[in-house]
């Protein structure tokens, strides 16, 4: 004998499981333009370097370094380099890893699309994980982007200054040092250490 109401539920429950893809993006979207109300880097969706979702719950538990990266930079070579070996001595024994955004909005330094910058990044050797390109400044900034400088401010005011500026997050997804572009990666361990 059926409940009375349970059949009109099991049909609404089994009209909502095909909706609800599309309305848990839509409620991704619109989470990530309410940026000021993240608790957390894990309430944003970003895309990765391939136009794929990802969310950041999937970095849960795992120190971060959330960095702007450029190709055509003169801080690139050292960057890249040491952002390379920072994460390839940390990723198993402390669970580091390392976000990189692309960004062209420092002297144009990073002008080229997904293809060309997956293409440098193979060439510099990069395993650390790399997404679609961003602006970190202005009103077209990244949420994510946007509440990590409401978080960690900087010196003489919140945007970001150039690129390779650097945020650390703790294992709960929360904002806890800016280092800005001239702090080379692997300056970064004893503030990482605090945190592992």
């Amino acid at each position: 004998m059926l409940v009375p109401g349970l059949q009109l539920f099991g049909t609404a429950f089994c009209a909502l499981r095909f909706i609800s893809p599309r309305f848990i993006a839509m409620a991704q979207a619109e989470s990530a333009k309410d940026w000021k109300s993240a608790s957390s880097v894990y309430d944003f969706t970003v895309k990765d370097i391939k136009g794929d979702d990802v969310s950041l719950e999937k970095y849960k538990g795992h120190v971060l370094i959330i960095v702007n990266v450029a190709s055509q930079c003169g801080l690139t070579p050292t960057n890249y380099k040491e952002l390379n070996e920072l994460y390839e001595e940390y990723k198993d024994s402390k669970g580091l890893r390392i976000l990189g955004f692309p960004c062209n909005q420092f002297a144009g330094q990073e002008p080229g699309g997904s293809e060309e910058i997956q293409c440098f990044a193979l060439k510099s050797n990069v395993k650390f994980d790399l997404f679609q390109k961003v602006d970190v400044n202005g009103d077209n900034a990244s949420p994510l982007w946007k509440y990590l400088k409401m978080k960690q401010g900087g010196t003489l005011g919140d945007f970001i200054k150039w690129n390779f500026t650097k945020f650390i997050i703790d294992k709960n997804g929360q904002p806890v040092e800016r280092h800005g572009p001239k702090t080379d990666p692997r300056k970064l361990i004893p503030s990482l250490e605090k945190y592992w």
